[in-house]
C-alpha cells in the first residue's frame, strides 16, 4: 500500500497520470504544484470532521477552538463531559450524539495505518455521523493513502466534468468507475481535480 508522505510523491504520481491521460497533464501543468495537505490522525481529526458537516469554514473553526481551550477534543472528555458543556461550545444535540458515538467506538487509530483503504472505510463508517465521503477524505489526507479516492465529492465530480469536457456531473457511481483507470495513484488524481476545478472556476469568474 503506498502512503503519499511528500511532495516527490505526489510528482511521481502525476508523472504516471500524465503519461496515460492526456488531460491529466494538461491539467497538471495549470494547477501545479498540487498540495499535499497531510493532517494528522487520530480521534480529534475525525471529530473535527463531525464538527465541520453543514457548516461554514468560519463557525467550524469557532467551535473547535472552543473545544480545543476546553480540553474537550479526547474520547475521555467527550464521554465525561455533560450535555451542557457540550452545547455551550456549539455542538448540536445530533452532533453531541456523533462525539459520543465516535468516543465511545473504541477505534484502534495506530491499527488503522496498517489497513487497506477499503477496511478503513469499513470500519468508520460503523460509527453514526461518519459516512463513506468522510472516511475516504481520512484515508486521503490523515493516512495518505496513494490510491483512496472520495469519488462522492461534488468539487471532484464538476473537476472531472470540466476536464473530461462530460455533458454532465458524473454521479458518485460513475465518477468511481472512471477512477478505476487511475488506480494506484487515484488520490493524486484527485488533487489534479480538485486543482483544475479551482482553476477553471476562476477563469469562470473573471468573464
Amino acid at each position: 500500500m503506498r502512503i503519499l508522505r511528500s511532495d516527490a510523491c505526489l510528482e511521481e504520481g502525476a508523472t504516471w497520470l500524465a503519461s496515460r491521460e492526456p488531460r491529466f497533464a494538461m491539467a497538471y501543468a495549470l494547477c501545479r504544484p498540487i498540495p499535499l495537505r497531510r493532517t494528522g490522525d487520530g480521534f480529534a481529526r475525525l471529530l473535527s470532521s463531525i464538527v465541520s458537516q453543514q457548516l461554514s469554514v468560519a463557525a467550524a473553526s469557532s467551535i473547535w477552538t472552543r473545544l480545543e481551550e476546553r480540553g474537550l477534543i479526547s474520547p475521555e472528555a467527550i464521554l465525561a463531559a455533560p450535555e451542557a458543556d457540550l452545547r455551550a461550545v456549539g455542538l448540536s444535540r445530533q452532533k453531541i450524539r456523533y462525539a459520543r458515538a465516535l468516543a465511545a467506538a473504541g477505534i484502534d487509530y495506530p491499527a488503522l495505518r496498517e489497513l487497506p483503504t477499503q477496511e478503513v472505510v469499513r470500519c468508520l463508517t460503523h460509527v453514526p455521523g461518519i459516512g463513506v465521503w468522510t472516511a475516504e477524505i481520512y484515508a486521503m489526507f490523515a493516512l495518505g493513502h496513494a490510491d483512496a479516492f472520495a469519488a462522492g465529492d461534488l468539487a471532484l465530480q464538476e473537476g472531472a466534468r470540466l476536464l473530461f469536457d462530460l455533458p454532465g456531473r458524473p454521479t458518485e457511481r460513475a465518477l468511481r468507475r472512471m477512477a478505476e483507470d487511475w488506480s494506484p495513484w487515484r488520490a493524486v488524481a484527485a488533487r489534479i481535480l480538485w486543482g483544475y476545478y479551482r482553476v477553471a472556476k476562476s477563469r469562470e469568474g473573471v468573464r
